[in-house]
């Protein structure tokens, strides 16, 4: 199914056709909603035919706010929850059980574990001790973070900052004609256009000359940017390629469990992360919410290894052989004898990952900060935890201050970001809204020592539904 539509490019119309959500994702849609109905359907109908049936609906839905008062959940997560339960009986409950908590099959699981085991080796124990006499504040960050997110502390990785994506487009296209051994790349969004055509004709060339070529792309993300097989066109080239989580109509919480994480690797030795996704908005060819403000890193050097991992967990868990263990994917580089620190690390839904990995990173940022703080993120919707925790920062004189667009993408996100504005502003935070246009950017700094940049947004959504990745990094 195809749509028309008007884009701005250097100050002419131009006009594209694009896909419009495929017949595949409005089935799927319909027969989880037709699922959902069911369920509730025959309860109700079961309390209303079956004598004292209600009974044991009642002492269900008792259980359901016990269950949801006892978990271990952040208060801003149950309460909703608790009054749909509450306001809702029958109906509560069953989407309660049916979307709550993450499912995940034995063999899910089982895959996911040995897929983890199947990365690199390393012992940092060395580097965190050196990091340690050098600051033993930043040694205890990055021990947590490693800790958490089951990853690992790096040094001598060369870095390159892009303060806008067709920056980093220009210098992508470069490394990926440089390819000898792989490319592998996950993104959220991918749409047929400039930038990713530019790149197709790339990987179509290496896989014919011999390169490993994957590609991984969200299937909900790409709903209205590629065909819903888009994934068997990329095979004819060579190119092996799967879509995350594909959709397929399962009434459980398979709309939360999407990759919103952006990674690039080429031979094991160059990665890319940031935020931004291979469309041509992110570049600057088309004009969709006036200029889009986007960041993005360019990393070479053996930090490289872990956004490697990242991607042969998630490619192995999404095509239906599972890929074997192999060691090539993580060559040795010479001493680069570069300055710094770095982490690259995921994120993701529990109980894949049992802490909020990027919201403890922003968290123990904060609560390092003595001079100031500066964020980008597109949305702005956080807990009460982050909320104070930025209040208490902007309190004890910390200078605070969050950019976020002026133009918005989605105008709902957009008033709900407005809406914390009065709480932070009156603790001091500065918040500042990007004029020319969208900022879609998410990066963190603090008192030029403490950084991250990659794919986790100040919203609900990217801090605890979301997989996720970025790069922490100290001096």
């Amino acid at each position: 199914m195809k749509k028309t539509i008007r884009y701005d490019v250097n100050q002419e119309t131009v006009e594209r056709e694009v896909n419009y959500i495929p017949v595949r994702y409005i089935l799927a849609i319909c027969i989880t909603v037709l699922e959902v109905l069911a369920v509730i359907g025959i309860l109700v109908a079961l309390c209303y035919y079956v004598p004292y049936f209600y009974l044991a609906a009642y002492a269900t839905e008792i259980f359901c706010v016990i269950r949801i008062i006892a978990s271990d959940d952040n208060p801003d997560y149950k309460v909703p929850w608790l009054l749909f339960v509450l306001i809702v009986p029958v109906a509560g409950f069953m989407l309660y059980f049916m979307f709550y908590s993450r499912k995940l099959q034995r063999k899910y699981v089982r895959r996911l574990n040995t897929l983890k085991s199947h990365g690199y080796r390393q012992d940092d124990s060395s580097l965190f001790e050196q990091l340690r006499t050098e600051n033993p504040a930043a040694a205890a960050q990055a021990r947590m973070l490693t800790n958490i997110a089951e990853c690992h502390l790096f040094t001598n990785t060369k870095q390159q900052y892009f303060p806008l994506g067709e920056k980093m487009f220009a210098q992508l296209l470069t490394d990926l004609e440089a390819a000898e051994k792989f490319i592998y790349m996950e993104y959220f969004i991918i749409e047929e256009g400039k930038f990713w055509n530019s790149i197709l004709e790339i990987l179509k060339k290496k896989a014919a000359a011999g390169v490993e070529v994957r590609v991984l792309y969200d299937d909900i993300g790409c709903m209205t940017t590629l065909p819903g097989d888009y994934s068997r066109t990329l095979r004819k080239y060579g190119i092996e390629a799967a879509p995350f989580s594909r959709l397929k109509g399962n009434a459980d919480s398979e709309f939360n469990n999407r990759s919103h994480r952006k990674i690039t690797v080429i031979d094991g030795k160059i990665g890319y992360t940031g935020g931004v996704n291979l469309a041509d908005e992110y570049i600057n060819e088309v004009e969709k919410f006036g200029h889009w403000k986007d960041t993005a890193i360019r990393l070479e050097g053996e930090a490289v290894w872990e956004l490697t991992r990242l991607f042969m967990v998630d490619f192995g868990i999404n095509v239906r052989k599972m890929p074997t263990e192999r060691t090539d994917l993580y060559p040795h580089k010479p001493n680069l004898s570069e300055p710094g620190y770095l982490i690259p690390f995921g994120d993701g839904p529990h109980p894949i990952y049992d802490r909020r990995v990027g919201k403890s990173v922003i968290q123990n940022m904060l609560g390092s900060a003595t001079r100031y703080a500066y964020m980008t993120s597109p949305y702005l919707i956080i807990d009460n935890d982050l909320c104070t925790d930025l209040e208490n920062a902007a309190l004890r004189g910390v200078d605070v201050r969050i950019m976020v667009p002026h133009v918005p993408d989605k105008k709902l996100i957009f008033w709900m970001t407005q809406s914390f504005y009065p709480r932070l502003m009156a603790a001091g935070v500065k918040i500042y809204e990007y004029v020319p246009g969208f900022l879609h950017a998410k990066s963190y700094l603090v008192d030029d020592e403490y950084a991250m940049i990659g794919t986790i947004n100040l919203d609900y959504r990217s801090l605890v539904h979301h997989f996720e990745n970025g790069v922490w990094m100290y001096r």
